[in-house]
C-alpha cells in the first residue's frame, strides 16, 4: 500500500470514527526529512482521495497539489522539525477527548496500565486561537517528548511512527476519555501506587524492551 492510501485510507477512520466532522481535522505523514503529505484545508476527511493530498516543505510551501494548505499545517511542522522519530500527525476533535480539553484537564495521572506504556503523559496545551504561532508556542514545552497533546477549547494532537501508529494512538486517547468520563459519574479514579508504577516500567523496560522518556512517565508525586 501506497503512503498516498494508507493516509487516505486513515482519513476515512477518523471520520467514520466520529473524530471529526465535517470538514474539521488534518492528517499528516514524512515522506523524506524535508517534505510531508498533507490534508488540504476545507476538505471532509470521509471524502479525501489520493488526488486531494499535498505535500509541502518543513516551512510550509507547497511542493505538489493543487488545494490550500491549511493553516494548522504549524502543528504538524513543529513536530517533525523536533522529532525525527515521529512519521505521522493526526490533529482531530474527538468528542470525549475534547470535552476533557474544554474542561482544562489533560490526562497525567497514572490510571491504566495500557496508557501509560502507550501515550504516557497527556499534557494540556493552553488554550490559543487556532491557526496562530500562539498554537505551536503552547505545545512547545512537551513537543520534545510526548505521543498524544489535548489543546485546550479545541481538540487533540497525537503522533506516531507511522499514520497506522499515530491513529491507534487517538483511538486510544478515546477510549480513554470514555473510561474517565463513566469514571467520573460514579465517582473519581483511584491512582496506581508509586511502587506498582515502578514495576510497571521495570516490566516494560525488561522484558518487552520498551524505554519509555523519563519526562514523559507518569508517577504520584503530584497527587
Amino acid at each position: 500500500m501506497s503512503l498516498r492510501n494508507e493516509l487516505v485510507e486513515i482519513c476515512k477512520k477518523v471520520y467514520n470514527n466520529g473524530f471529526v466532522a465535517a470538514l474539521d481535522g488534518n492528517l499528516s505523514a514524512r515522506i523524506s526529512a524535508d517534505k510531508i503529505l498533507i490534508t488540504p484545508s476545507a476538505k471532509c476527511k470521509g471524502e479525501i482521495t489520493e488526488d486531494d493530498l499535498l505535500v509541502t516543505d518543513l516551512s510550509g510551501n507547497l511542493i505538489e497539489g493543487n488545494g490550500k494548505i491549511s493553516t494548522e499545517s504549524k502543528i504538524h511542522i513543529l513536530a517533525y522539525k523536533y522529532r525525527p522519530e515521529v512519521n505521522a500527525v493526526i490533529h482531530a476533535h474527538p468528542v470525549f477527548a475534547t470535552a476533557f480539553a474544554a474542561m482544562g484537564e489533560g490526562f497525567t495521572k497514572p490510571v491504566f496500565p495500557e496508557v501509560i506504556l502507550t501515550l504516557g503523559k497527556v499534557p494540556l496545551c493552553k488554550y490559543s486561537t487556532p491557526s496562530t504561532d500562539q498554537v505551536t508556542q503552547s505545545m512547545m514545552p512537551y513537543i520534545e517528548y510526548v505521543w498524544a497533546l489535548l489543546l485546550e477549547n479545541h481538540g487533540a494532537v497525537t503522533f506516531g511512527t507511522s499514520i497506522k501508529d499515530a491513529y491507534y494512538k487517538m483511538e486510544k486517547l478515546e477510549h480513554t476519555a470514555k473510561i474517565f468520563s463513566v469514571i467520573r459519574s460514579f465517582g473519581s479514579e483511584k491512582i496506581i501506587p508509586g511502587y506498582k508504577l515502578s514495576e510497571l516500567y521495570d516490566i516494560a523496560k525488561n522484558t518487552y524492551n520498551l524505554n519509555i522518556d523519563k519526562r514523559n512517565r507518569m508517577d504520584i508525586r503530584s497527587y
